[in-house]
């Protein structure tokens, strides 16, 4: 009898844990991609890296994360406005994304452009760049409400009718 309740009790946290992977799958998942900016661990400094270019080449969603690599004893991370980015202009800014270890990450969470640069006149040698944020891509093929909540209700039953056989 116990071997039959211990064997009952692995069904059971196995096909709520396969129920939970399902469910999370037809949901999507809501972590972001981490992108390096400049294409390294250490881009975030005058090199030979096209920021500009860099950035053009990636695709940036809702989101994603961007991590910064640099020099912590030469250079910054800011978060500006269009015009003080064109401008190179490091008074003012948004936000100083600078945690002081040279490492810094940085999360995209609207659909719109970021603009960084790095104060102390490096802007001036390259170092800063533009990133478009898209939406991010709906899940594939989204199941209907009514697929989704007949599945979901499936699940519960299934889970209760295990719990009812158990107990």
């Amino acid at each position: 009898m116990m071997e039959g309740l211990s064997l009952r009790r692995v069904l059971t946290v196995g096909m709520t844990v396969a129920m939970v992977i399902t469910l999370r799958a037809e949901m999507g998942n809501a972590s972001g991609k981490m992108h390096s900016v400049g294409g390294s661990k250490t881009s975030w400094g005058p090199s030979n890296v096209n920021l500009t270019e860099w950035s053009s080449h990636e695709t940036f969603y809702v989101g994603d994360w961007l991590y910064f690599g640099y020099d912590k004893y030469q250079y910054n991370v800011l978060e500006v406005n269009k015009t003080s980015y064109e401008k190179c202009i490091d008074k003012d800014f948004i936000k100083n994304i600078t945690g002081g270890a040279g490492r810094d990450v940085f999360n995209l969470t609207q659909t719109k452009t970021y603009y960084f640069l790095s104060s102390g006149g490096y802007c001036f040698q390259g170092l800063k760049v533009a990133v478009n944020v898209l939406r991010p891509l709906p899940p594939a093929p989204a199941p209907t409400s009514t697929s989704t909540t007949t599945t979901f209700s499936s699940s519960l039953l299934l889970l209760l009718l295990l719990l009812f056989i158990i107990i």
